[in-house]
């Protein structure tokens, strides 16, 4: 029987296509996903696309506004410019009202995006997504999250790592993610003071300037470009640096941020995460944790 490295070595690309460059993203399907299991991917430690089943059907913009269209969600706002600088704001809205103001989609100056931590009302879960996703990823464990992601074009994430296992299921609309391997000081961090410990000074990873950053011209040399589309899931490692930014008037995602041992094996991200989680306790600052959801 082939190992899940064996695989995810010889599966099919994903890079080459669109203009996009970097090293192949390798793409599995869902069987070859649920046969090796969630913990193998993870012990591989590389970025992988997975294709969803043809039968499952998750909610797009109209499912998940009457679903889930009054529940209370978090509003993401920031200047649209990819060197902002500055930590983004965040008020709380009605979910509806966020799919009814064109003002979030048509303010040139200003992107927002809407997150909300779901993990728990499953029914809703595996509502938006069409699958029983409680079985396949455990997340209501503690400290883990699935999030509920909306955006409209052009939102960018700047570059920055996670601590956790992330998997990202795309709903509606397509992202453009670009990843980088595991590493700290090639990177350039910016101020772990102010909490910022997990993000790059070179806030895009498109526009790096090799005089001020000569090792993460290197590094970057490793990078990974995909889009990712409806009915794909993303599995990002832990530690992976990552930006990505929204391509569709309307993009909605789920991802499933879970807790693994390999953190311990990467003391950078081990330490910047314990820091980070206390400085944004002391200062109040959005920490995901599960939202209350109407059943």
């Amino acid at each position: 029987m082939r190992t899940v490295r064996t695989v995810v070595s010889t599966a099919q690309p994903v890079s080459g296509r669109d203009g996009l460059g970097g090293l192949p993203v390798p793409r599995i399907s869902f069987e070859e996903f649920t046969a090796f299991g969630i913990r193998a991917l993870i012990r591989a430690d590389v970025p992988v696309v997975i294709t969803l089943p043809a039968d499952v059907q998750g909610l797009g913009r109209q499912g998940v506004a009457e679903r889930l269209g009054d529940m209370a969600v978090t509003l993401f706002t920031e200047p649209s410019n990819k060197q902002n600088s500055e930590r983004w704001t965040t008020t709380e809205i009605r979910l509806r009202d966020f799919f009814a103001d064109d003002k979030y989609l048509t303010d040139p100056g200003t992107w927002n995006r809407i997150v909300s931590n779901i993990r728990n009302s499953p029914a809703d879960v595996d509502a938006v997504l069409g699958f029983d996703a409680g079985a396949l990823f455990d997340y209501r464990r503690s400290l883990n999250a699935a999030n509920l992601w909306i955006s409209h074009k052009g939102v960018f994430t700047q570059s920055h790592f996670d601590e956790l296992e992330n998997f990202n299921i795309a709903l509606e609309g397509r992202k453009r993610f670009v990843l980088s391997p595991p590493g700290s000081f090639e990177y350039y961090p910016r101020s772990l003071a102010r909490g910022f410990g997990d993000k790059s000074q070179a806030f895009d990873f498109d526009d790096v300037d090799p005089v001020r950053f000569p090792k993460l011209v290197s590094k970057l040399a490793e990078r990974r470009e995909l889009i990712l589309e409806p009915g794909q899931m993303l599995y990002l490692p832990l530690g992976w640096w990552h930006q990505a930014e929204s391509l569709e008037e309307m993009n909605i995602n789920v991802n499933f941020w879970l807790r693994d041992p390999k953190i311990f094996r990467r003391p950078y991200v081990l330490g910047v995460a314990l820091y980070t989680a206390a400085y944004r306790k002391l200062k109040g600052v959005y920490n995901y944790q599960p939202a209350e959801v109407a059943s």
